[in-house]
């Protein structure tokens, strides 16, 4: 990803107002922010590291979710730290490059999770659906190039968006934001902005609304073939399965979802109300998805009680 044409702007170092009207407040907001960020980090290096020790999880639902941990892993850590220097010490200036970087991680890798997502219901489909040939349709090497679909296609969406920055000549130096967003960054410009907007607003509407399309038909199939079950124990265990990665789905895009169409169209929502939400968004669902899937997933939970136990039993040694 390279960005040549920055030079001609009028300012090439941003300003991070943080949340708008509750500066007075940034320290402690602080606190919050970093104890949900040690929490997602050490939840999802606990995931990884279960499925990575076990040769009975590497399966496609396991594989998936492991690719789940690792870019909420990306996803928090390319943002939180950042959030936690700005409200602490104030250190608030970013330079064009690093803004443009993190503006990359957080829509590429927000795009490439989304096909993760819908790898992941492709899964439950398969499984549920069609049991008698989930080897043959989803081998690992086919899991393998699902993840990668997922990345090439999210990474090759948002790569023009970042780029599309170094054309714009940037008038204002103060982001309204915590985070280099890329609405919050286009708003600075004073020149014709038309292509930034059309082409993020497609490129978000084209990945959220086909992958959510997508995942909405793999689920209603679903529901059909689980309330065609006989046994009532077979549709709760059915349902239980699925439960955990629906809880996900939600936590993904329903924020994601108010964060980005406010910050087009929202122009009655608070403005603190916004920025807080969207900074939420970076770091609630990376801290939460691994206590749903370690709560709704019996080889998650019990993977991570062996490995407390080895490490206490190491303690004690």
């Amino acid at each position: 990803m390279t960005l040549h044409n920055h030079s001609h702007a009028s300012y090439t170092t941003f300003i991070l107002m943080g949340i708008p009207g509750l500066e007075v407040s940034h320290f402690w907001i602080a606190f919050p922010f970093c104890s949900m960020y040690v929490m997602a980090v050490l939840g999802n290096l606990v995931v990884l590291l279960v499925i990575w020790t076990d040769p009975g999880l590497h399966q496609p639902m396991y594989l998936f979710l492991s690719m789940l941990s690792a870019l909420d892993l990306v996803l928090c850590t390319s943002t939180v730290p950042r959030i936690l220097a700005l409200f602490w010490t104030g250190t608030a200036e970013i330079t064009f490059g690093a803004c443009a970087a993190q503006m990359f991680f957080i829509h590429g890798f927000s795009a490439v999770e989304s096909g993760i997502l819908l790898a992941m219901a492709i899964d439950r489909y398969v499984a549920i659906c069609r049991p008698l040939h989930y080897n043959t349709l989803l081998p690992l090497g086919t899991v393998g190039r699902m993840g990668m679909a997922a990345v090439f296609r999210g990474l090759g969406l948002m790569t023009p968006l970042t780029c599309l920055l170094g054309r714009l000549h940037y008038c204002g130096q103060v982001i309204a934001h915590s985070y280099c967003e890329h609405m919050a960054v286009v708003k600075l410009a004073c020149g014709d902005t038309r292509a930034n907007n059309v082409y993020g607003i497609t490129a978000a509407t084209l990945v959220v609304g086909t992958d959510s399309l997508c995942i909405a038909l793999s689920y209603a199939l679903i529901l059909r073939a689980v309330l065609a079950l006989s046994s009532k124990e077979a549709r709760a265990k059915t349902f239980g399965t699925c439960g955990s990665h629906l809880g996900v789905i939600l936590l993904f895009y329903t924020p994601g979802l108010f964060s980005f169409y406010t910050q087009r169209f929202g122009q009655h929502v608070p403005r603190h109300v916004h920025i807080l939400l969207a900074d939420l968004y970076l770091v609630v669902p990376p801290m939460l998805n691994p206590l749903i899937y370690g709560i709704k997933t019996k080889q998650i939970r019990d993977g991570a009680l062996r490995l407390l136990r080895g490490a206490q039993f190491k303690s004690n040694v």
